[in-house]
């Protein structure tokens, strides 16, 4: 078993370890396969097709599987490197650590917002944005979205509040469900009830390539939900006795049947369930 570290305790070692393995799965091309699955299940619940990954009580558990996959993919490289977690509630600047020159780099310029400082900037010639994510081939970001529409970071008591909900989700098991912990954290806005939260505010909150299906494309995806898998992990030991909802697929002919996994269903692309998912605690722990 291994631990993940709130990424503001680690050492300048530990970062450099992971910023290393991170490049080096880049390098091999297995980093863009993992940006590429994570295009291919962004399902929105317009579509009529199955969506193991967003809108879904699913959510936690596809993501949990997701960053699994990722981390081993990194301790192929290193055996040492676990992800660490970005908590937004307390890490709210744009200067905080992990911004630094030697972990992720900084905001994206002025104008065109592309990321000149850290070892995923362009011009330090070891990341390169996938063909069709950007209309250029390097990594931008824009902290805040300032302007006219400006966004803020989650508080710590936008997550108090999800937290305190005892329901894991509600019907119709999508983007509009107004009640249950897994909404209230994955924050779909819902028109007139609330804004986009949590989860998403963080996405909209870093832009670039963050800020939609290809957000894997920002390394900071990882560490953003290391955190939203750890205040799963918060959530289910404030409601032990709080099932994963869904049991089973929603009853015909609904129109979610199709679309939603329930706790036995295997979820793609690795024929997973989500009871499978539940607990981690042999796997890693959080710090």
């Amino acid at each position: 078993m291994y631990t993940r570290k709130n990424q503001r305790d680690l050492t300048r070692t530990e970062k450099r370890r992971l910023v290393d393995a991170i490049l080096k799965i880049k390098r091999s091309g297995r980093y863009d396969d993992f940006v590429v699955m994570h295009r291919e299940y962004y399902v929105m619940d317009t579509e009529n097709r199955s969506r193991p990954a967003h809108m879904t009580p699913s959510f936690f558990p596809w993501h949990r599987r997701y960053l699994l996959e990722f981390e081993r993919a990194l301790q192929a490289v290193d055996p040492g490197v676990s992800v660490p977690y970005w908590d937004w509630t307390q890490d709210r600047s744009t200067t905080s650590s992990l911004w630094a020159e030697d972990f992720l780099g900084g905001n994206g310029r002025p104008g065109d917002r592309r990321v000149m400082t850290g070892p995923f900037a362009y011009d330090a010639g070891n990341w390169k944005v996938g063909t069709g994510i950007t209309d250029q081939n390097w990594l931008t970001r824009n902290f805040g979205r300032p302007g006219r529409d400006p966004v803020s970071l989650p508080t710590a008591d936008d997550v108090a509040r999800a937290l305190k909900d005892p329901v894991y989700d509600t019907e119709p098991w999508n983007s509009v469900s107004t009640e249950g912990f897994r909404n209230r954290i994955e924050g779909w806005g819902i028109h007139r009830v609330r804004p986009v939260a949590n989860h998403n505010r963080v996405h909209q909150w870093v832009g670039g390539p963050m800020a939609g299906a290809a957000s894997p494309e920002d390394p900071v995806f990882w560490l953003h939900h290391s955190f939203i898998d750890l205040l799963w992990d918060r959530w289910r030991k404030a409601h032990p006795k709080a099932a994963y909802v869904p049991g089973r697929k929603p009853d015909a002919p609904g129109r979610e049947r199709r679309h939603v996994f329930g706790l036995d269903d295997p979820m793609p692309p690795w024929n997973v369930t989500p009871r499978a998912l539940l607990d981690h605690s042999k796997v890693y722990r959080y710090a």
